[in-house]
């Protein structure tokens, strides 16, 4: 290995952006996976999420269950990315030009690039709050300290990614044993857990909360995980990202019903300093302000990041030989920062409701793409990948591909009537008395109609071959 080599493996900012990660370059633990995804989901969002169940109607015993059901579904998915990242070396979202082609990958990268700017700007909308009372200044002055902060993270880049989602970790444990020993002090656990009303509507709401929150990071979890070397094993890569999703995102939104149940209607439009307000020591109410603050700093980071990436590939599939500079990098982030600092701060007062009819309406667009992309890698290309194709337009992958962006369509189309959403409610949704189950038909739905027409294809493909 030459020196060359060794100082692009070892520097501290990243001068990667969506190219293949050689081998020599290759590095990190399969325990760092671990702690990047938990860290990134002990905070103060998924607690929101986790409250939105009980806000919205459930109750205690069954939203925690509907939740867990939908976090061991939801971080199966999301796994299932993560562990390509070893065998290919790419983002997530290059990949996806193996199943839509090298323009088409642009349709799905465009709806992710707008779910990364709305989760940013619901994160800076808290993490400002919680800044804001830390140093005694406005909201709007808080959420443009914290926007500065991730324009640094996300332009440092991956080593610095991972080694604040590890000080996260440890920062959001504390804050956990403080905020439940708050809980426990508070009120009667056997007599929250005792609240019981089943309703069908709200069990799936709480499902579908969840599992949209572990899906949303399919797009991007690949990015995170490509820098490890490609004989990682990809169970152990599945286990540790799966796990590390599942067990704090779980341990979030169990708080947040918890919490959500406790405050009887005072946790809306007061989420960060409802949370804080429940403990009474100074010293550990500046703790914990800092700690929602820092810890919304891991999951910003990682949407910036990922937007950088989303948009540097829809730059590099029509400008293929055009190198994206450190300059650039800094300021396609800078922009994305700008335009969710700009929604944070003119949302900031309406921000629960918007939020729930947000995540859930996301799952619309990105269940399909989930779906196909996992067919095909595990299916139908059977991990293989040819790299250099990826980022030539008259390639393998061609331009276009038709099968792709038609099973994409179809999946989208299929979940419509089954939606009730804010935006938008399906007729069989309303018959089912408001019970959405989109995402369910969406998945099953798109990759069976994939895998029927890839193999086709395939097949079709494979015969002409023998023929020439």
């Amino acid at each position: 290995m030459s020196s060359l080599d060794e100082k692009e493996k070892h520097q501290f900012v990243e001068n990667r952006s969506i190219d293949f990660i050689p081998e020599h370059e290759r590095h990190g633990s399969v325990f760092g996976q671990f702690t990047l995804w938990f860290g990134a989901n002990l905070q103060i969002t998924a607690i929101v999420t986790g409250a939105l169940a009980v806000v919205l109607g459930g109750d205690v015993f069954w939203s925690i269950i509907g939740l867990l059901i939908g976090q061991c579904f939801g971080a199966v998915v999301m796994a299932l990315h993560a562990a390509q990242g070893p065998k290919l070396g790419l983002p997530q979202m290059i990949s996806s030009r193996v199943q839509f082609g090298v323009y088409g990958a642009c349709i799905p990268i465009v709806l992710v690039c707008l779910m990364y700017i709305g989760f940013t700007a619901t994160g800076e909308v808290l993490a400002g709050k919680a800044i804001a009372q830390l140093i005694n200044v406005s909201s709007t002055t808080g959420i443009l300290i914290y926007a500065s902060f991730i324009v640094i993270f996300a332009t440092i880049g991956y080593r610095l990614i991972h080694w604040v989602g590890k000080i996260a970790s440890v920062i959001g444990i504390i804050a956990f044993v403080i905020i439940l020993s708050q809980i426990l002090t508070h009120s009667n656990f056997s007599a929250l857990i005792a609240v019981q009303k089943f309703s069908w509507p709200s069990f799936l709401l709480a499902i579908s909360l969840s599992a949209s929150w572990q899906i949303s990071f399919g797009p991007y979890v690949a990015d995170y995980s490509r820098y490890l070397p490609s004989n990682t094993s990809s169970t152990r890569v599945f286990l540790a990202v799966g796990l590390g999703s599942l067990l704090s995102s779980q341990i979030s939104m169990t708080l947040g019903v918890f919490i959500a149940q406790i405050s009887q209607g005072g946790f809306v439009g007061n989420e960060v300093q409802y949370v804080v307000g429940m403990n009474a020591a100074a010293l550990v109410i500046t703790f914990l302000y800092f700690s929602i603050a820092f810890g919304k700093v891991t999951l910003s980071t990682l949407n910036a990041y990922g937007c950088f990436m989303c948009i540097a590939t829809i730059w590099n599939s029509f400008k293929p030989k055009y190198q994206i500079s450190k300059l650039t990098r800094l300021s396609i982030v800078l922009g994305m920062v700008a335009i969710s600092t700009l929604i944070a701060i003119l949302g900031e007062h309406t921000f629960l409701n918007t939020f729930k009819a947000f995540i859930l309406f996301l799952l619309t667009f990105f269940i399909p793409w989930s779906a196909i992309n996992l067919v095909d890698y595990y299916f139908i290309s059977k991990e293989e990948c040819d790299v250099a194709a990826l980022y030539d337009p008259n390639g393998k992958y061609g331009r276009w591909n038709s099968i792709g962006i038609g099973c994409y369509i179809m999946g989208v189309l299929l979940q419509l009537p089954f939606i009730h959403s804010k935006f938008f409610t399906g007729a069989i949704a309303t018959a089912l008395g408001g019970i959405d189950i989109s995402w369910l038909v969406g998945l099953l739905a798109t990759a069976v109609i994939y895998y029927y027409f890839a193999k086709k294809a395939q097949v079709r493909a494979t015969s002409k071959l023998r023929f020439e």
